[in-house]
């Protein structure tokens, strides 16, 4: 396995967060333990086909989650880093549809499950600022046709940015796996491609995922706003 560098000169880093990151921000995890996300069966609120058989309930939910994301804060993690990320040679994916990486400064952030604050037109593939309350019948601002939904990638749907984080999984010295239950693919793999291409591996959780030791070579336990902040430190030096 090749090393991260030194502190000053961290090498080529990819760093992939999911909703542990967020969390301490007051944004719920993916799911609670029966199965939920926010109360709601995720088949009712994140595919295709809920949507098509029930568009009022899925704009609501989002419409829900957008006031949610809207007033929640970036915390001590989003903040270091966002200032990683103004460092050469590193590459910031999430998970997340929230903004707070973005919120908190962060650069160029690969948003591969879209976004809460956009929404899609499903005709021409137009984006525009969501407004609060979204509806099917909005006309889209490009083409008029009233086929809006979220800018949202659904369970069933090819992640954004796939060229992109591929290219960067192939050259990555470092991979880093933030607040990620290590469940949902494609993401679940960029580990196992970055371990391919000789880059060292470590995840950042509240708790170890159960494959950690064997997909990881190191595992830092902890809320994400005490781990990351210490872990960006000691790649970067402190602020």
């Amino acid at each position: 396995m090749r090393p991260a560098g030194p502190p000053d000169q961290p090498g080529r880093i990819v760093v992939l967060t999911g909703a542990g990151l967020s969390a301490e921000s007051g944004i719920p995890t993916f799911r609670d333990g029966d199965g939920l996300w926010e109360r709601h069966r995720i088949e009712d609120v994140a595919t295709p086909e809920a949507f098509d058989r029930d568009p009022a309930l899925v704009l609501r939910f989002y419409d829900m989650r957008r006031a949610a994301a809207a007033t929640a804060r970036p915390n001590p993690a989003h903040a270091a880093l966002a200032r990683l990320s103004h460092h050469p040679g590193v590459t910031l994916i999430t998970q997340n549809i929230d903004t707070l990486l973005d919120r908190a400064g962060a650069r160029d952030v690969i948003h591969m499950h879209g976004r809460i604050d956009s929404a899609l037109c499903a005709a021409c593939g137009h984006r525009w600022t969501a407004p609060a309350a979204m509806a099917t019948s909005d006309p889209c601002p490009a083409c008029g046709r009233p086929a809006t939904r979220p800018d949202i990638v659904w369970f069933g749907e090819m992640p954004y940015h796939m060229d992109r984080i591929e290219q960067a999984l192939a050259g990555a010295q470092l991979f880093a796996a933030i607040g990620t239950s290590g469940q949902v693919y494609p993401a679940a793999g960029f580990v196992d491609l970055a371990r391919s291409v000789g880059a060292r591996t470590v995840e950042l959780n509240l708790v170890p995922t159960d494959d950690a030791r064997d997909r990881f070579d190191d595992s830092i336990a902890g809320p994400a706003g005490e781990t990351v902040p210490a872990w960006v430190d000691g790649l970067i030096g402190p602020a």
